[in-house]
């Protein structure tokens, strides 16, 4: 189902089994496959996009194509509060897995979850790092909306 955030273009949300599969972040030019939808989680985002403060804590995802690394790492992006950020490397730690900050990269470049997982808030210890094909623009909106400034 599809979702428009004002000023930011349509993002869609694909349920499977009534879990989150994928949610691909809102965008200018989107894809218009018809009208939007109404959804209590569609209405949480343009809340998001709009300056409204979530978690999505709640959000219960698919994580059934995840190895045991990909899992701790996605809940360990989940922790990082709104408004701050944490590196590849203090996520690898708090996924339990010292070292990984490279895996950790990989994890968030292939993140199905776009706001419920944040790895928009995971930065390099030295720059704000990439953000797959939103850019880093985008990346620095998002955080630059969580009252982040890099």
């Amino acid at each position: 189902m599809e979702y428009e955030a004002e000023g930011w273009g349509k993002g869609e949300l694909i349920f499977e089994d009534g879990l989150l599969a994928w949610h691909d972040l809102p965008r200018y030019p989107f894809r218009d496959r018809g009208a939007t939808a109404s959804h209590p989680l569609a209405e949480r985002m343009v809340a998001y996009f709009a300056g409204s403060r979530d978690s999505f804590a709640d959000v219960e995802l698919d994580r059934d194509w995840c190895t045991e690394f990909q899992r701790s790492a996605l809940a360990a992006m989940r922790e990082i509060p709104y408004g701050e950020t944490a590196s590849y490397g203090e996520v690898a730690a708090l996924a339990g897995y010292v070292n990984a900050q490279r895996a950790v990269g990989t994890v968030c470049a292939g993140n199905r979850f776009g706001l419920i997982v944040p790895c928009h808030r995971v930065v390099a210890a030295e720059s704000l790092g990439s953000y797959g094909s939103l850019g880093v623009e985008y990346k620095r909106r998002l955080l630059e909306l969580e009252g982040v400034s890099l």
